[in-house]
C-alpha cells in the first residue's frame, strides 16, 4: 500500500512537471507567432502616449475636452508633416537618388585606398566584394523578421495606418483601456496596478519628449556641420542622423557610415573630419540631452540596453531594435515598483527624500501663515 502511494505521488509530480513544461513550450510558440502583433501594439501605445502628452499641454491653455484636444493635435501634426514633406521631399528625394549612386563609388574608393596597405589587403580578403555588399543592402529589409508584416511595401503602409488608428483610439480614451486592464487583477491590487501603468505612461512620455528634442538637435547640427565641412547631400545625411538617433548606441553608428563614405570620395582627411563631427555631436548629446532624459524618466544601464537591443533585434528584427529602449524603460519601472518596492520592500529613497522635503516645506508655510494670523 505504501509503495502504491509513493508511485501515485511520483506519477502525480511527473504529470505536473510535464504539464508545466508543455505550458511553457506552448507559451513560447504562441509568443513567437504573436510577437510581431505585440510590437505593433507597443508602437501604437508609444504614439498614443506622445499624442496624449501634447494634448495635455494643449489642455493647459485651452479648456476643451480631452478627445477634441487629441484630434486637434493629430491634425496639427499631419499638417506639420505634410508641410515638411512638401518642402523637403524634392531635395531629399534627389539627394537620396544620388546617395544610392555615390555610396557604391565610395566603397570602391575605400577599397582601393585600403589595398595600398598590407593590413588593408588582409582585411579586404576577409570581406565580401563591394557588389555583394550592395546586393545584400538592396535585398535586406530593415524591418524584416517581423512575421512578414513589413516584408512588402503594401504591408508597411497597411501597418503604418493601423498603428496610427490604434494610437488615436488609445489617446482619446486611455482610461477605458486602463480600467479594463486593471480589472484583470484582484480588487485589492487594482489601485497599485493603475499606479504602475500611470508611472510607465509618464516615463514613456518624458522619454519621448527628450528623444524628440535629441533627434532635432542631432539632425540640425549634423546638417550644419556637414555643410560646413563640404560633404555632399548634407540635408539627407542630417535627416538620416536625426531619425536614427531614436535608436541609442547603434543609431549614431549607422547614420555615420554613409556620411563617412561620401566624405571619403573627397579625401581621407575629410572623412576624419566627419568622424570628429559625429563624435563631437554624440559627446555633447550624451552629456546634455541624455542626462536630462534620465532625470525625467529612468536611468538605463548601457550594457543592459545594448543586450536588450540585440536580443529584440534577433527575435523580431529591425523593429525590435527600434523599440527596444522604450520597452526596457517601461520594464524597469514595472520591476522597480512591483518587485523591488512591493515584494522586497525596498522603497525609492529619492522619492522618499522628495516627499520629506515637500512635507517640511508645507509645514514651514503653514507655521508662517499661523504666525502672521497670530500677529
Amino acid at each position: 500500500m505504501e509503495i502504491d502511494t509513493k508511485n501515485r505521488d511520483f506519477i502525480k509530480r511527473l504529470l505536473i512537471i510535464c504539464g508545466v513544461i508543455t505550458l511553457i513550450v506552448v507559451a513560447v510558440l504562441v509568443f513567437g507567432y504573436v510577437i510581431d502583433i505585440l510590437m505593433l501594439a507597443f508602437a501604437a501605445v508609444l504614439l498614443a502616449v506622445f499624442l496624449r502628452g501634447l494634448a495635455d499641454i494643449l489642455n493647459d491653455y485651452v479648456k476643451i475636452s480631452e478627445a477634441k484636444a487629441v484630434v486637434i493635435i493629430f491634425i496639427l501634426l499631419l499638417v506639420f508633416l505634410a508641410g515638411g514633406i512638401s518642402l523637403l521631399a524634392p531635395s531629399v528625394a534627389e539627394q537620396g537618388r544620388l546617395l544610392r549612386v555615390e555610396i557604391p563609388r565610395s566603397l570602391e574608393n575605400l577599397g582601393e585606398y585600403l589595398s595600398e596597405f598590407g593590413w588593408g589587403r588582409a582585411v579586404l580578403d576577409q570581406l565580401p566584394s563591394t557588389q555583394e555588399i550592395i546586393d545584400k543592402i538592396n535585398d535586406a529589409s530593415f524591418l524584416s523578421g517581423v512575421g512578414g508584416l513589413f516584408s512588402t511595401t503594401a504591408g508597411m503602409i497597411a501597418n503604418f495606418f493601423i498603428t496610427i488608428l490604434l494610437a488615436v483610439y488609445l489617446a482619446i480614451e486611455p482610461k477605458t483601456y486602463i480600467t479594463g486592464f486593471t480589472k484583470l487583477f484582484p480588487k485589492n491590487k487594482r489601485l497599485r496596478v493603475e499606479e504602475v501603468v500611470g508611472e510607465v505612461g509618464e516615463t514613456l512620455r518624458w522619454w519621448l519628449i527628450g528623444k524628440f528634442g535629441s533627434m532635432l538637435f542631432i539632425g540640425i547640427l549634423t546638417w550644419i556641420g556637414l555643410s560646413i565641412i563640404g560633404v555632399p547631400l548634407a540635408l539627407t545625411l542630417g535627416l538620416i542622423a536625426g531619425l536614427l538617433s531614436f535608436i541609442p548606441n547603434f543609431g549614431p553608428i549607422l547614420s555615420a557610415i554613409p556620411a563617412i563614405l561620401l566624405a571619403f570620395i573627397q579625401s581621407p582627411m575629410t572623412a576624419v573630419y566627419v568622424i570628429g563631427l559625429f563624435s563631437g555631436i554624440q559627446l555633447v548629446e550624451s552629456n546634455l540631452v541624455t542626462p536630462w532624459i534620465e532625470r525625467q524618466t529612468v536611468e538605463l544601464p548601457p550594457a543592459l540596453t545594448i543586450f536588450f537591443q540585440l536580443s529584440l533585434a534577433v527575435l523580431v528584427g529591425g523593429l525590435g531594435l527600434v523599440l527596444a529602449t522604450p520597452i526596457l524603460a517601461g520594464l524597469l519601472i514595472v520591476i522597480q515598483m512591483l518587485y523591488i518596492q512591493d515584494v522586497l520592500g525596498d522603497k525609492d529613497d529619492k522619492k522618499k527624500e522628495v516627499n520629506i522635503q515637500r512635507e517640511d516645506a508645507e509645514t514651514q508655510i503653514r507655521e508662517e501663515s499661523e504666525s502672521e494670523l497670530t500677529d
